[in-house]
């Protein structure tokens, strides 16, 4: 999916993660296949996972950023309406590996499905009862702080026209194009709240058409409201979202610029993630359609 990305062996993984964590069972560790883009995730027995970075980069950095990330991980787990992993263990860059990585404690579910839950009244109350969690929780007088997403949406111009040129021969870009121009100004009125800031389909797992868990909140801070809002067009059709709509209030605004976050993340996904990770690819058109589909919108 990326250049130069890092290969990790089911033999390394178990070497690596028998040296951090004594006593465990080499038998009991395997390599999962995964949708996900920044790690190659490893099963240790029933209780635990670890996560390996599948990009290099300086490690150091790596590793103050995995120590903030389970720190944020630790946050959301004490916040969170549904069960979500926890910090245990960080490993250490070595001449197996050449990155550090991370252990946290296991979630059980299956990975959402976006066309399978879309219909679901009761995944989107659970997700209606998260967002409203993480917005009653205090945020400790901080605020959002850049990069990523969940401040203003004009700081994503460049990247957002970029996607459009990559994705003329893919997309309806000149719907998109209109769309992005009614929502890359609009205007921010509501103070931050505790936000996951990544709540696409991979991260989180469901049972019998409920919501059972939340993954990967290692970016978990204050945000823009509107921002965790972008699940509601990755996971939801139109009639769940407006349920999920009225048991949050939100206004207008803030539905409109949850609309645009929820574009600004999926734009990106099917130009680059085409023939690398189609199931990443799939949801960008996914979540474009029902942006696109959905009256009064844009």
């Amino acid at each position: 999916m990326h250049p130069g990305q890092l290969v990790l062996t089911a033999q390394t993984a178990a070497q690596l993660i028998t040296n951090l964590l004594p006593g465990t069972d080499p038998r009991s560790i395997r390599l999962l296949e995964t949708s996900a883009t920044t790690s190659t995730v490893v099963r240790i027995g029933a209780d635990l996972a670890a996560r390996f970075p599948l990009e290099p980069s300086d490690p150091e950095a790596a590793r103050r950023t995995l120590a903030a990330e389970h720190e944020a991980m630790a946050e959301f787990a004490a916040l969170s309406s549904l069960p979500a992993p926890e910090p245990v263990a960080l490993g250490e860059p070595s001449a197996a590996f050449p990155m550090p990585w991370s252990v946290q404690t296991w979630v059980s579910g299956e990975v959402a499905d976006p066309q399978v839950i879309a219909g679901s009244d009761a995944a989107a109350e659970d997700l209606a009862t998260l967002l409203l969690t993480l917005r009653a929780a205090p945020t400790g007088g901080r605020r959002f702080t850049g990069p990523g997403r969940g401040g203003e949406l004009t700081a994503h111009e460049d990247w957002v026209r970029e996607c459009l040129a990559r994705s003329r021969e893919m997309l309806p870009v000149n719907a998109l194009t209109a769309r992005w121009e009614q929502w890359r100004t609009l205007e921010r009125r509501a103070p931050d709240v505790m936000s996951h800031r990544d709540l696409i389909p991979a991260n989180l797992l469901t049972a019998g058409g409920r919501l059972v868990g939340v993954l990967d909140a290692g970016g978990c801070s204050p945000a823009d409201p509107a921002l965790d809002l972008a699940g509601a067009w990755h996971l939801l059709d139109a009639p769940r979202r407006q349920r999920l709509r009225e048991r949050l209030g939100s206004s207008d605004l803030e539905w409109e610029r949850g609309a645009a976050w929820a574009f600004v993340q999926a734009i990106g996904l099917v130009w680059y993630y085409e023939h690398s990770n189609p199931t990443l690819a799939e949801l960008g058109r996914s979540t474009l359609h029902r942006l696109l589909e959905e009256p009064g919108v844009g």
